[in-house]
């Protein structure tokens, strides 16, 4: 499928995990992509990988998403390189692990400005400089459903975001852009090996209960296309079903 031909495409956090899988499906289909992500190393070795999944162009730009001016640049260097933005992927995270006792405003900032603000900034730019026809998918967490201890300020952060989701996608009817949120389950990356949760048995997974970085993309590479142009405001959980059992 080319359902992408033409279309220009920006992730965030694109150098590893969920946002490599994403941005090579978006390019396999024919996307141009620019991954915006703080490590620059890792995410140019990423626009190659797109590349050669089939993207007609792919490239690289150091964003901090929690910093405006750093997000309304990469934006303009995706309409500069690709005359315009048609799909945002707000995928960029961080969790920080402490009990809510030993928390500190400073570590609910920290989280805040990349998995909340980063998304209403990119969001604000779409609006701002997207062509009806657009998409934006946030990439939540089943976080923001079902919880455990230790992750409260990620958590509050990823249900925020579903909010922001439902708001975003009214506003953005008059406009023509759509905007959904997915919420993955377990995915093997380095973020869920490196939960101390799992690693201390507090949380127990199921290996069957843990998907591909590519079971994401693919579901976000759904509602970015024309295949869910009737999908608008929408939530879609992406666990394997883990929270329907739990």
């Amino acid at each position: 499928m080319m359902r992408f031909k033409g279309k220009a495409a920006l992730v965030t956090g694109g150098a590893s995990g969920i946002g490599r899988a994403t941005a090579k499906r978006l390019g396999s289909e024919g996307a141009s992509v620019l991954i915006a992500d703080v490590d620059l190393k890792k995410s140019n070795a990423a626009a190659e990988e797109v590349k050669r999944a089939g993207s007609p162009d792919a490239i690289a730009a150091v964003c901090n998403v929690a910093e405006e001016t750093a997000v309304e640049n990469a934006v303009d260097v995706v309409i500069e390189r690709f005359g315009k933005i048609d799909i945002v992927v707000n995928n960029a995270g961080l969790m920080v692990f402490k009990p809510i006792a030993e928390q500190t405003g400073e570590d609910w900032l920290k989280i805040l400005n990349v998995d909340l603000l980063g998304a209403f900034y990119f969001t604000k730019q779409a609006f701002l400089k997207m062509k009806s026809g657009g998409v934006i998918v946030n990439v939540s967490s089943v976080h923001a459903v079902e919880t455990t201890p230790l992750v409260a300020a990620y958590a509050a952060a990823k249900a925020a975001l579903v909010s922001l989701t439902r708001s975003a996608s009214l506003e953005g009817k008059s406009k023509g852009i759509r905007v959904n949120a997915v919420l993955p389950g377990a995915v093997d990356t380095p973020m869920l090996w490196e939960n101390p949760n799992i690693r201390s048995g507090v949380e127990t997974i199921s290996l069957t209960d843990v998907g591909k970085p590519e079971d994401i993309a693919a579901a976000i590479a759904y509602l970015a296309s024309d295949d869910a142009k009737f999908v608008d405001g929408a939530a879609m959980r992406v666990d394997g079903g883990r929270l329907s059992r739990l």
